[in-house]
């Protein structure tokens, strides 16, 4: 298994569970299923409202005494309502509560998106902060100061563009160590991955296989399948592979964590064995010809100009 490593000796495996949409019994048999799979990497968020049952799963796994929680890799995401000065650390706190953890491995502020307090989601401009109200820097001081008082052994971010990178490494007093992002064929982000990489960034990419089981109202018409592009296709064919296993095994080849979301027990099975699917330079090549900047995830559930929010992507 690839792993990625940390300043301070910490590794993480390149293929990890994501959990986003998994909810109740179905992601606590999940999470389950993948550590005795093999799997050492847990993806999670407070907004995907399954921190308490992953906390039961990983209880009950560490419980076994085969299984340890050094062993794990988790990591949780700070949620747009919590940007503001004085609530990082409580929310941190919440999410540990939740997940019967004494500390996280690594914690994301999930948006460079600010929402009024206790709001889950906003129904008008009225809902949120602008950028100018609550900086991104007054949120990353927090996530510092986490990381200083072991809440977090590590602190990044998720869904920041190259720009707000930026923004953030000229006051950062700890850099982001993570940014996790959209990454698949139909949306490469090369130049986002070689600027994380000049300033030792690592990437973790998220909708790896397209998110299909995503609501109706986040998904456009007429969405691709990269499960079905026959690029893909042939070369899963060519390896005696599936499609998702090109999929999965194409991020880790490209240096980046990725974090393939399924509540199938044989499919968390197939996803971790593309740990074994290796890709040579011929599908490389192949696979870096289907880029066309195609976003699943397209943000425009955030815009509020009135707000300063009118391309969470800079693009």
């Amino acid at each position: 298994m690839k792993t990625l490593e940390f300043d301070n000796g910490d590794s993480m495996h390149a293929i990890g569970l994501g959990t986003w949409k998994a909810k109740g019994n179905e992601v606590k048999q999940a999470v389950k299923d993948a550590l005795h799979s093999g799997v050492r990497h847990i993806d999670t968020a407070a907004v995907y409202g399954n921190e308490s049952e992953i906390g039961e799963a990983l209880a009950e796994v560490f419980a076994e005494g085969k299984i340890l929680r050094e062993d794990v890799f988790v990591t949780s995401k700070l949620w747009n309502d919590a940007h503001k000065e004085g609530y990082v650390i409580p929310a941190l706190q919440d999410s540990l509560k939740k997940l019967q953890l004494d500390y996280l491995d690594l914690y994301l502020v999930h948006w460079p998106v600010a929402f009024k307090p206790n709001t889950d989601f906003p129904s008008s401009p009225s809902d949120y902060y602008s950028l100018d109200e609550v900086p991104l820097i007054e949120t990353w001081k927090q996530m510092e100061t986490a990381k200083e008082s072991g809440y977090t052994r590590h602190i990044g971010v998720s869904n920041f563009s190259k720009k707000k990178l930026k923004t953030l490494l000229e006051k950062a007093k700890i850099k982001p160590e993570m940014n996790q992002v959209e990454l698949h064929p139909l949306l490469q982000q090369d130049d986002l991955l070689e600027f994380c990489k000049e300033h030792n960034i690592h990437v973790t990419g998220y909708s790896p296989l397209g998110s299909g089981d995503r609501s109706k109202e986040m998904k456009g018409e007429d969405e691709p399948n990269l499960m079905e592009l026959s690029e893909i296709k042939d070369i899963a064919k060519k390896h005696n592979a599936t499609a998702p296993q090109v999929l999965v095994s194409w991020q880790a080849h490209r240096g980046t964590a990725v974090i393939p979301k399924s509540t199938t027990k044989e499919h968390i099975k197939s996803n971790f064995k593309a740990a074994n699917v290796t890709l040579d330079a011929d599908d490389m090549k192949t696979i870096s010809k289907l880029d066309r900047n195609y976003r699943f995830i397209t943000g425009k559930f955030f815009e509020a100009p009135e707000k300063g929010y009118e391309n969470i992507y800079d693009e």
